[in-house]
Protein backbone atom coordinates (compact mmCIF):
# COMPACT_ATOMS: atom_id res chain seq x y z
CA UNK A 1 0.00 0.00 0.00
CA UNK A 2 0.94 3.91 -0.56
CA UNK A 3 2.95 5.16 2.62
CA UNK A 4 0.66 6.15 5.42
CA UNK A 5 1.43 9.68 6.74
CA UNK A 6 3.81 8.47 8.88
CA UNK A 7 5.09 6.26 6.77
CA UNK A 8 6.28 9.14 3.96
CA UNK A 9 7.32 11.04 7.32
CA UNK A 10 5.35 14.35 6.17
CA UNK A 11 2.71 13.95 8.06
CA UNK A 12 4.39 14.51 11.54
CA UNK A 13 2.22 15.72 14.02
CA UNK A 14 1.96 19.53 14.71
CA UNK A 15 3.85 19.43 18.27
CA UNK A 16 6.97 17.97 16.61
CA UNK A 17 7.76 21.06 14.19
CA UNK A 18 6.13 23.19 12.65
CA UNK A 19 3.47 21.82 10.02
CA UNK A 20 4.20 24.36 6.97
CA UNK A 21 7.96 23.26 7.39
CA UNK A 22 7.99 19.65 7.63
CA UNK A 23 9.43 19.64 3.89
CA UNK A 24 8.54 16.07 2.68
CA UNK A 25 5.48 13.62 2.51
CA UNK A 26 1.49 14.21 3.36
CA UNK A 27 0.80 17.79 4.66
CA UNK A 28 -0.95 18.08 7.88
CA UNK A 29 -3.63 20.27 5.75
CA UNK A 30 -4.93 21.08 9.28
CA UNK A 31 -2.20 22.25 11.07
CA UNK A 32 -1.64 24.98 8.53
CA UNK A 33 -2.85 28.32 9.31
CA UNK A 34 -2.50 31.47 7.98
CA UNK A 35 -0.42 32.58 11.27
CA UNK A 36 2.35 29.73 10.28
CA UNK A 37 2.76 31.07 6.87
CA UNK A 38 3.21 34.62 7.73
CA UNK A 39 5.66 33.09 10.69
CA UNK A 40 7.38 30.04 9.08
CA UNK A 41 7.83 31.33 5.53
CA UNK A 42 10.00 33.69 6.42
CA UNK A 43 12.12 30.98 8.74
CA UNK A 44 12.32 28.71 5.59
CA UNK A 45 13.33 31.94 2.84
CA UNK A 46 15.99 32.56 5.28
CA UNK A 47 17.69 29.34 5.68
CA UNK A 48 17.26 28.68 2.04
CA UNK A 49 19.00 32.00 1.42
CA UNK A 50 22.20 30.93 3.97
CA UNK A 51 22.13 27.03 1.80
CA UNK A 52 21.90 28.95 -1.41
CA UNK A 53 25.14 30.93 -0.73
CA UNK A 54 26.82 28.26 0.53
CA UNK A 55 26.18 25.83 -2.65
CA UNK A 56 27.52 28.86 -4.74
CA UNK A 57 30.44 29.08 -2.72
CA UNK A 58 31.45 25.16 -3.47
CA UNK A 59 30.69 25.58 -6.66
CA UNK A 60 32.83 29.16 -7.63
CA UNK A 61 35.81 27.25 -5.60
CA UNK A 62 35.52 24.61 -7.76
CA UNK A 63 35.15 26.54 -11.10
CA UNK A 64 37.80 28.58 -9.74
CA UNK A 65 40.04 25.98 -9.40
CA UNK A 66 39.23 24.15 -12.88
CA UNK A 67 37.81 21.11 -10.97
CA UNK A 68 35.80 18.70 -12.78
CA UNK A 69 32.25 18.75 -11.14
CA UNK A 70 29.68 16.08 -10.40
CA UNK A 71 26.02 15.58 -10.97
CA UNK A 72 25.74 14.54 -7.91
CA UNK A 73 27.95 17.79 -6.29
CA UNK A 74 25.51 20.15 -8.80
CA UNK A 75 21.72 18.59 -9.27
CA UNK A 76 21.40 16.60 -5.94
CA UNK A 77 22.06 19.55 -3.70
CA UNK A 78 20.10 22.22 -5.65
CA UNK A 79 17.18 19.62 -6.07
CA UNK A 80 16.57 19.43 -2.30
CA UNK A 81 16.76 23.42 -1.67
CA UNK A 82 14.21 23.67 -4.59
CA UNK A 83 12.13 20.78 -3.22
CA UNK A 84 11.63 22.27 0.60
CA UNK A 85 10.39 25.11 -1.50
CA UNK A 86 8.17 23.64 -3.96
CA UNK A 87 6.86 21.82 -1.07
CA UNK A 88 6.20 24.47 1.64
CA UNK A 89 4.58 26.55 -0.88
CA UNK A 90 3.31 24.68 -2.96
CA UNK A 91 0.74 23.99 0.22
CA UNK A 92 0.23 26.89 0.71
CA UNK A 93 -0.80 27.80 -2.93
CA UNK A 94 -2.94 24.66 -2.87
CA UNK A 95 -4.96 25.43 0.09
CA UNK A 96 -5.54 29.37 -1.48
CA UNK A 97 -7.05 27.46 -3.74
CA UNK A 98 -9.31 24.83 -2.50
CA UNK A 99 -9.63 26.48 1.12
CA UNK A 100 -9.75 30.13 0.10
CA UNK A 101 -10.11 32.84 2.63
CA UNK A 102 -9.26 36.48 3.58
CA UNK A 103 -6.84 35.40 6.35
CA UNK A 104 -5.35 32.84 4.18
CA UNK A 105 -5.27 35.41 1.24
CA UNK A 106 -3.69 37.82 3.21
CA UNK A 107 -1.25 35.74 4.43
CA UNK A 108 0.04 34.21 0.80
CA UNK A 109 0.33 37.89 -0.51
CA UNK A 110 2.01 38.93 1.99
CA UNK A 111 5.04 36.46 1.54
CA UNK A 112 4.64 36.15 -1.96
CA UNK A 113 7.13 38.95 -2.78
CA UNK A 114 9.70 37.15 -1.26
CA UNK A 115 9.19 34.08 -2.72
CA UNK A 116 9.68 35.18 -5.84
CA UNK A 117 12.87 37.01 -4.75
CA UNK A 118 14.29 34.18 -3.97
CA UNK A 119 13.65 32.25 -7.07
CA UNK A 120 14.88 35.16 -8.94
CA UNK A 121 18.07 34.90 -7.34
CA UNK A 122 18.47 31.23 -7.75
CA UNK A 123 17.19 30.87 -11.20
CA UNK A 124 19.96 34.26 -11.76
CA UNK A 125 22.94 33.27 -10.14
CA UNK A 126 26.00 33.42 -12.46
CA UNK A 127 27.88 30.64 -10.80
CA UNK A 128 25.13 27.74 -10.71
CA UNK A 129 24.66 28.97 -15.00
CA UNK A 130 28.58 28.59 -15.07
CA UNK A 131 28.29 25.02 -13.06
CA UNK A 132 25.50 23.21 -15.16
CA UNK A 133 27.00 24.30 -18.94
CA UNK A 134 29.95 22.22 -17.29
CA UNK A 135 27.80 19.36 -16.26
CA UNK A 136 26.31 19.53 -19.59
CA UNK A 137 29.68 19.16 -21.23
CA UNK A 138 30.09 16.00 -19.33
CA UNK A 139 30.34 12.54 -21.29
CA UNK A 140 28.39 10.03 -19.76
CA UNK A 141 24.73 11.45 -19.21
CA UNK A 142 21.59 9.27 -19.96
CA UNK A 143 19.34 10.78 -21.61
CA UNK A 144 17.07 12.53 -18.45
CA UNK A 145 20.06 14.11 -17.11
CA UNK A 146 20.59 15.94 -20.87
CA UNK A 147 16.73 16.78 -20.43
CA UNK A 148 17.60 18.28 -17.27
CA UNK A 149 20.32 20.60 -18.07
CA UNK A 150 18.88 21.87 -21.26
CA UNK A 151 15.56 22.52 -19.36
CA UNK A 152 17.35 24.22 -16.21
CA UNK A 153 19.37 26.07 -18.39
CA UNK A 154 17.06 27.82 -20.76
CA UNK A 155 15.16 28.12 -17.58
CA UNK A 156 17.44 30.65 -16.24
CA UNK A 157 18.14 32.57 -19.31
CA UNK A 158 14.16 33.20 -19.40
CA UNK A 159 14.64 34.29 -15.27
CA UNK A 160 17.31 36.88 -16.71
CA UNK A 161 20.13 35.15 -15.88
CA UNK A 162 21.83 36.85 -18.45
CA UNK A 163 20.64 40.14 -17.05
CA UNK A 164 23.10 42.67 -15.16
CA UNK A 165 22.88 46.45 -13.43
CA UNK A 166 19.42 48.34 -13.82
CA UNK A 167 18.15 46.17 -16.21
CA UNK A 168 18.16 43.09 -13.88
CA UNK A 169 16.44 45.18 -11.10
CA UNK A 170 13.52 46.39 -13.55
CA UNK A 171 13.29 42.31 -14.22
CA UNK A 172 13.20 41.51 -10.59
CA UNK A 173 10.38 44.03 -10.03
CA UNK A 174 8.20 43.82 -12.71
CA UNK A 175 8.55 39.61 -11.90
CA UNK A 176 6.83 40.72 -8.60
CA UNK A 177 4.37 42.95 -9.81
CA UNK A 178 3.23 39.93 -12.17
CA UNK A 179 3.46 37.45 -9.53
CA UNK A 180 1.24 39.80 -7.30
CA UNK A 181 -1.07 40.73 -10.50
CA UNK A 182 -2.34 37.68 -11.24
CA UNK A 183 -2.60 36.45 -7.75
CA UNK A 184 -5.36 39.93 -7.31
CA UNK A 185 -6.81 38.61 -10.62
CA UNK A 186 -8.23 35.10 -9.46
CA UNK A 187 -8.88 36.47 -6.24
CA UNK A 188 -10.92 39.05 -7.68
CA UNK A 189 -12.71 36.09 -10.26
CA UNK A 190 -13.52 34.19 -6.83
CA UNK A 191 -15.01 37.19 -5.19
CA UNK A 192 -17.54 38.52 -8.25
CA UNK A 193 -18.54 34.84 -8.67
CA UNK A 194 -19.19 33.97 -4.82
CA UNK A 195 -20.91 37.75 -4.72
CA UNK A 196 -23.03 37.39 -7.75
CA UNK A 197 -26.48 35.64 -6.62
CA UNK A 198 -30.54 35.66 -7.57
CA UNK A 199 -33.34 34.91 -6.05
CA UNK A 200 -36.27 33.44 -7.68
CA UNK A 201 -39.36 32.94 -5.92
CA UNK A 202 -41.72 32.60 -8.89
CA UNK A 203 -42.49 29.38 -9.93
CA UNK A 204 -42.33 31.25 -14.03
CA UNK A 205 -38.73 31.89 -13.30
CA UNK A 206 -37.81 28.12 -12.88
CA UNK A 207 -40.13 27.09 -15.61
CA UNK A 208 -37.73 24.14 -17.87
CA UNK A 209 -35.18 23.63 -15.03
CA UNK A 210 -35.51 19.65 -13.76
CA UNK A 211 -35.31 18.57 -10.66
CA UNK A 212 -31.85 18.33 -10.01
CA UNK A 213 -31.03 21.53 -11.00
CA UNK A 214 -34.14 22.73 -8.84
CA UNK A 215 -33.07 20.98 -5.76
CA UNK A 216 -29.22 22.45 -6.01
CA UNK A 217 -30.77 25.61 -6.04
CA UNK A 218 -32.85 25.14 -3.03
CA UNK A 219 -29.92 24.08 -1.01
CA UNK A 220 -27.94 27.18 -2.04
CA UNK A 221 -31.09 29.22 -0.68
CA UNK A 222 -31.01 27.25 2.24
CA UNK A 223 -27.75 27.58 2.69
CA UNK A 224 -28.03 30.98 2.52
CA UNK A 225 -30.35 31.23 5.65
CA UNK A 226 -33.56 30.06 3.22
CA UNK A 227 -34.47 26.94 5.63
CA UNK A 228 -37.95 26.58 3.89
CA UNK A 229 -36.42 26.16 0.82
CA UNK A 230 -37.25 22.80 -1.47
CA UNK A 231 -36.89 22.39 -4.77
CA UNK A 232 -40.73 22.22 -5.54
CA UNK A 233 -42.04 25.56 -3.74
CA UNK A 234 -38.55 27.29 -3.46
CA UNK A 235 -37.00 29.92 -2.87
CA UNK A 236 -34.18 29.30 -5.34
CA UNK A 237 -30.75 30.60 -5.44
CA UNK A 238 -28.78 31.19 -8.99
CA UNK A 239 -25.28 31.72 -8.79
CA UNK A 240 -22.18 31.71 -11.15
CA UNK A 241 -20.41 28.42 -10.35
CA UNK A 242 -20.61 26.63 -13.36
CA UNK A 243 -23.27 23.84 -11.48
CA UNK A 244 -25.69 26.29 -11.38
CA UNK A 245 -25.23 28.46 -14.52
CA UNK A 246 -24.49 25.56 -16.95
CA UNK A 247 -27.54 23.87 -16.57
CA UNK A 248 -29.82 27.19 -15.90
CA UNK A 249 -28.93 28.35 -19.54
CA UNK A 250 -29.38 24.70 -20.99
CA UNK A 251 -33.03 24.77 -19.64
CA UNK A 252 -34.73 27.70 -18.32
CA UNK A 253 -37.52 28.63 -20.66
CA UNK A 254 -36.97 32.40 -19.12
CA UNK A 255 -34.58 33.87 -21.89
CA UNK A 256 -34.82 37.43 -20.03
CA UNK A 257 -33.13 35.48 -16.85
CA UNK A 258 -30.47 33.47 -19.46
CA UNK A 259 -29.00 36.87 -20.66
CA UNK A 260 -29.12 38.52 -17.45
CA UNK A 261 -27.07 35.18 -15.87
CA UNK A 262 -24.78 34.96 -19.02
CA UNK A 263 -23.84 38.46 -18.62
CA UNK A 264 -23.12 38.76 -15.10
CA UNK A 265 -20.90 35.28 -15.86
CA UNK A 266 -18.86 37.05 -18.93
CA UNK A 267 -18.55 40.16 -17.09
CA UNK A 268 -16.90 38.69 -13.55
CA UNK A 269 -14.42 41.36 -12.14
CA UNK A 270 -14.20 43.08 -15.13
CA UNK A 271 -13.84 46.49 -13.93
CA UNK A 272 -18.10 47.36 -14.74
CA UNK A 273 -19.09 47.86 -11.27
CA UNK A 274 -19.73 50.95 -9.72
CA UNK A 275 -16.54 50.44 -7.64
CA UNK A 276 -14.89 50.49 -10.85
CA UNK A 277 -12.44 47.81 -9.20
CA UNK A 278 -11.96 44.73 -11.71
CA UNK A 279 -9.20 43.01 -13.71
CA UNK A 280 -9.57 45.11 -16.41
CA UNK A 281 -6.87 47.06 -15.38
CA UNK A 282 -5.13 44.44 -14.02
CA UNK A 283 -5.13 43.33 -17.58
CA UNK A 284 -3.68 45.99 -19.08
CA UNK A 285 -0.56 46.30 -16.26
CA UNK A 286 -0.11 42.51 -17.44
CA UNK A 287 0.62 43.08 -21.14
CA UNK A 288 2.27 45.74 -20.51
CA UNK A 289 5.03 44.54 -18.10
CA UNK A 290 5.16 40.93 -20.12
CA UNK A 291 5.90 42.86 -23.32
CA UNK A 292 8.75 44.85 -21.26
CA UNK A 293 9.84 41.85 -19.96
CA UNK A 294 10.19 39.79 -23.17
CA UNK A 295 12.50 43.19 -24.90
CA UNK A 296 14.31 42.85 -21.38
CA UNK A 297 15.40 38.91 -22.59
CA UNK A 298 15.60 40.07 -25.81
CA UNK A 299 12.70 38.61 -27.44
CA UNK A 300 10.24 40.77 -29.61
CA UNK A 301 7.25 39.97 -27.43
CA UNK A 302 5.71 37.20 -24.88
CA UNK A 303 4.75 35.09 -27.39
CA UNK A 304 8.03 34.24 -28.52
CA UNK A 305 8.75 34.03 -24.13
CA UNK A 306 6.16 31.24 -23.77
CA UNK A 307 7.21 29.17 -27.13
CA UNK A 308 10.71 29.07 -25.62
CA UNK A 309 9.75 26.26 -23.65
CA UNK A 310 7.37 24.53 -25.77
CA UNK A 311 7.14 22.44 -28.96
CA UNK A 312 6.06 24.83 -31.24
CA UNK A 313 9.12 26.74 -33.16
CA UNK A 314 7.69 29.91 -33.81
CA UNK A 315 4.30 32.30 -33.51
CA UNK A 316 4.08 31.67 -37.10
CA UNK A 317 3.76 27.78 -36.72
CA UNK A 318 1.59 28.27 -34.19
CA UNK A 319 -0.70 30.69 -36.19
CA UNK A 320 -0.79 28.23 -39.40
CA UNK A 321 -2.12 25.91 -36.82
CA UNK A 322 -4.59 28.21 -35.52
CA UNK A 323 -5.79 28.47 -39.34
CA UNK A 324 -5.60 25.13 -40.42
CA UNK A 325 -8.38 24.40 -37.16
CA UNK A 326 -10.08 27.85 -37.82
CA UNK A 327 -11.02 26.46 -41.71
CA UNK A 328 -12.03 23.25 -40.68
CA UNK A 329 -14.32 24.57 -37.70
CA UNK A 330 -15.90 27.73 -39.23
CA UNK A 331 -17.94 25.90 -41.73
CA UNK A 332 -19.28 23.19 -39.27
CA UNK A 333 -19.85 25.93 -36.74
CA UNK A 334 -21.92 28.23 -39.31
CA UNK A 335 -23.78 24.66 -40.03
CA UNK A 336 -24.44 23.94 -36.39
CA UNK A 337 -26.18 27.59 -35.50
CA UNK A 338 -28.09 27.20 -39.08
CA UNK A 339 -29.49 24.37 -37.42
CA UNK A 340 -29.97 26.04 -33.79
CA UNK A 341 -31.98 28.55 -35.47
CA UNK A 342 -33.88 25.98 -37.97
CA UNK A 343 -34.75 24.21 -34.14
CA UNK A 344 -35.82 27.55 -32.42
CA UNK A 345 -37.99 28.42 -35.67
CA UNK A 346 -39.83 25.47 -35.64
CA UNK A 347 -40.93 25.78 -32.17
CA UNK A 348 -41.91 29.82 -32.69
CA UNK A 349 -39.38 31.23 -30.40
CA UNK A 350 -38.49 35.14 -31.28
CA UNK A 351 -34.88 34.43 -30.96
CA UNK A 352 -34.74 32.85 -33.98
CA UNK A 353 -33.59 35.46 -36.38
CA UNK A 354 -31.69 36.61 -33.50
CA UNK A 355 -29.70 33.99 -31.80
CA UNK A 356 -27.00 35.09 -28.58
CA UNK A 357 -24.73 33.90 -26.92
CA UNK A 358 -27.60 32.93 -23.93
CA UNK A 359 -29.76 30.95 -26.56
CA UNK A 360 -27.01 28.56 -27.66
CA UNK A 361 -26.98 25.81 -24.85
CA UNK A 362 -31.06 26.18 -24.75
CA UNK A 363 -31.66 24.98 -28.36
CA UNK A 364 -29.01 22.86 -28.49
CA UNK A 365 -30.37 20.93 -26.01
CA UNK A 366 -33.65 20.84 -27.28
CA UNK A 367 -32.13 19.97 -30.89
CA UNK A 368 -30.66 16.70 -28.98
CA UNK A 369 -33.66 15.94 -27.98
CA UNK A 370 -35.94 16.43 -31.30
CA UNK A 371 -32.93 14.61 -33.03
CA UNK A 372 -31.93 12.02 -31.13
CA UNK A 373 -34.48 11.72 -28.03
CA UNK A 374 -31.62 12.30 -25.94
CA UNK A 375 -32.69 14.38 -22.53
CA UNK A 376 -28.63 15.23 -21.04
CA UNK A 377 -30.42 15.53 -17.68
CA UNK A 378 -31.75 12.15 -18.10
CA UNK A 379 -28.07 10.79 -18.25
CA UNK A 380 -27.25 12.09 -15.04
CA UNK A 381 -28.75 9.03 -13.25
CA UNK A 382 -26.46 6.48 -15.03
CA UNK A 383 -23.06 8.99 -13.76
CA UNK A 384 -23.06 8.87 -10.20
CA UNK A 385 -19.82 9.83 -8.74
CA UNK A 386 -19.09 6.35 -7.28
CA UNK A 387 -19.97 4.36 -10.52
CA UNK A 388 -18.07 7.01 -12.55
CA UNK A 389 -15.36 6.11 -10.45
CA UNK A 390 -15.50 2.34 -10.37
CA UNK A 391 -15.20 2.55 -14.34
CA UNK A 392 -12.42 4.92 -14.50
CA UNK A 393 -10.23 2.71 -11.73
CA UNK A 394 -11.35 -0.47 -13.81
CA UNK A 395 -10.61 1.69 -17.20
CA UNK A 396 -6.98 2.24 -15.93
CA UNK A 397 -6.78 -1.61 -14.31
CA UNK A 398 -7.45 -2.60 -18.14
CA UNK A 399 -5.08 0.18 -20.06
CA UNK A 400 -2.50 0.47 -17.29
CA UNK A 401 -2.53 -2.57 -15.29
CA UNK A 402 -2.80 -0.84 -11.76
CA UNK A 403 -5.36 -1.04 -9.07
CA UNK A 404 -6.97 2.15 -7.53
CA UNK A 405 -8.16 1.54 -3.96
CA UNK A 406 -9.75 3.88 -1.53
CA UNK A 407 -7.96 4.70 1.43
CA UNK A 408 -9.96 7.31 3.29
CA UNK A 409 -8.78 7.96 6.96
CA UNK A 410 -5.03 7.33 5.88
CA UNK A 411 -4.39 11.14 4.92
CA UNK A 412 -4.75 14.27 6.35
CA UNK A 413 -7.32 16.12 4.00
CA UNK A 414 -8.39 20.14 3.88
CA UNK A 415 -12.17 19.43 3.17
CA UNK A 416 -14.29 16.96 4.70
CA UNK A 417 -15.94 16.05 0.50
CA UNK A 418 -11.34 15.37 -0.12
CA UNK A 419 -10.99 11.60 -0.61
CA UNK A 420 -7.94 9.50 -0.91
CA UNK A 421 -6.58 6.94 -3.01
CA UNK A 422 -3.52 4.41 -3.45
CA UNK A 423 -2.41 3.09 -6.40
CA UNK A 424 -0.85 0.00 -6.73
CA UNK A 425 0.68 -2.48 -9.27
CA UNK A 426 -1.86 -4.99 -10.07
CA UNK A 427 0.29 -7.50 -10.58
CA UNK A 428 1.94 -7.85 -7.59
CA UNK A 429 0.11 -5.13 -5.58
CA UNK A 430 3.41 -3.06 -5.25
CA UNK A 431 2.52 0.75 -4.31
CA UNK A 432 3.00 3.16 -6.92
CA UNK A 433 1.77 6.32 -6.44
CA UNK A 434 -1.50 8.18 -4.61
CA UNK A 435 -3.71 10.86 -5.26
CA UNK A 436 -6.52 13.09 -3.31
CA UNK A 437 -9.82 13.71 -5.03
CA UNK A 438 -11.53 17.08 -4.64
CA UNK A 439 -14.66 16.71 -6.30
CA UNK A 440 -17.42 19.00 -5.65
CA UNK A 441 -17.94 22.92 -6.30
CA UNK A 442 -17.55 24.99 -3.10
CA UNK A 443 -18.33 28.71 -4.13
CA UNK A 444 -17.66 30.32 -1.13
CA UNK A 445 -14.19 29.38 -0.96
CA UNK A 446 -12.38 27.22 -4.04
CA UNK A 447 -11.70 28.45 -7.53
CA UNK A 448 -13.59 27.65 -10.10
CA UNK A 449 -12.43 24.94 -13.52
CA UNK A 450 -10.24 21.56 -12.90
CA UNK A 451 -6.86 21.06 -12.42
CA UNK A 452 -4.14 18.74 -11.71
CA UNK A 453 -1.26 19.65 -9.06
CA UNK A 454 1.69 17.89 -7.85
CA UNK A 455 2.07 17.36 -4.05
CA UNK A 456 4.94 15.12 -3.92
CA UNK A 457 7.31 13.95 -6.69
CA UNK A 458 8.58 10.84 -7.59
CA UNK A 459 12.34 10.99 -6.49
CA UNK A 460 15.12 9.15 -4.10
CA UNK A 461 16.14 10.40 -0.43
CA UNK A 462 19.77 10.88 -0.01
CA UNK A 463 19.36 7.39 1.56
CA UNK A 464 17.98 5.22 -1.61
CA UNK A 465 14.43 5.27 -0.17
CA UNK A 466 11.78 6.13 -2.88
CA UNK A 467 9.44 8.85 -2.41
CA UNK A 468 6.26 7.72 -4.59
CA UNK A 469 4.28 10.45 -6.43
CA UNK A 470 0.97 11.87 -5.01
CA UNK A 471 -1.31 14.01 -7.01
CA UNK A 472 -4.02 16.68 -6.33
CA UNK A 473 -7.06 15.87 -8.62
CA UNK A 474 -9.47 19.15 -8.18
CA UNK A 475 -12.95 19.79 -9.95
CA UNK A 476 -16.04 21.65 -9.37
CA UNK A 477 -18.66 19.45 -10.56
CA UNK A 478 -22.67 18.66 -8.98
CA UNK A 479 -21.91 18.42 -5.40
CA UNK A 480 -24.39 16.28 -3.51
CA UNK A 481 -27.33 17.22 -2.36
CA UNK A 482 -29.86 15.51 0.68
CA UNK A 483 -29.15 11.80 0.70
CA UNK A 484 -28.91 11.94 -3.65
CA UNK A 485 -24.99 11.53 -4.28
CA UNK A 486 -23.28 13.71 -7.01
CA UNK A 487 -25.16 12.82 -10.19
CA UNK A 488 -22.85 13.85 -12.95
CA UNK A 489 -23.46 15.66 -16.31
CA UNK A 490 -21.54 14.27 -19.26
CA UNK A 491 -19.11 16.87 -19.70
CA UNK A 492 -18.43 16.74 -16.12
CA UNK A 493 -17.68 13.26 -16.36
CA UNK A 494 -15.31 13.94 -19.13
CA UNK A 495 -13.54 16.89 -16.99
CA UNK A 496 -13.24 14.23 -14.44
CA UNK A 497 -11.34 11.82 -16.71
CA UNK A 498 -9.23 14.43 -18.54
CA UNK A 499 -7.58 15.38 -15.02
CA UNK A 500 -7.04 11.86 -14.30
CA UNK A 501 -5.10 11.89 -17.53
CA UNK A 502 -3.12 14.66 -16.10
CA UNK A 503 -2.85 12.69 -12.99
CA UNK A 504 -1.65 9.66 -14.78
CA UNK A 505 0.98 11.27 -16.29
CA UNK A 506 2.46 12.60 -12.78
CA UNK A 507 1.85 9.23 -11.09
CA UNK A 508 2.97 6.71 -13.52
CA UNK A 509 6.12 8.31 -14.47
CA UNK A 510 9.42 6.05 -13.87
CA UNK A 511 11.50 8.84 -14.10
CA UNK A 512 13.71 9.25 -10.36
CA UNK A 513 15.44 12.39 -11.73
CA UNK A 514 12.68 15.78 -10.60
Amino acid sequence: MIQTPSAVGSATPPGDGPALLAGEGLPVFEAITPEQVRQHIPVLLTALNAELGAIETDLANALATERPLSWQEVMDPLHRLGERLRWSWGVVSHLNGVCNSTELREAHASQQAAVVAFGNRAGQSTVIYRALQQLQALSGLDATQRRILAAELRDMELRGVGLAGESREAFNTASQELAELSTRFGNQVLDATNAWTLKLSDPAEVEGLPESLRALLAEAARQKGEEGASAEAGPWLLGLDFPRYGPFLQYSLRRDLRERLYRAHVSRASGVGEDGTGNGPLIERILTLRQEQARRLGYANWAEVSLASKMAGSEAEVERLLEDLRQAAYPAAQRELDELRSCAARAGAREADDLRPWDVSFWAERLRQERFDLDSEALRPWFPLPQVLEGLFGLCDRLFGITIVAADGEAPLWHPDVRFFRVNDSADGRPLAAFYLDPYSRPGSKRGGAWMDECLVRQRRPDGSPVLPVAYLVCNQSPPVGDTPSLMTFAEVETLFHEFGHGLHHMLTTVERP
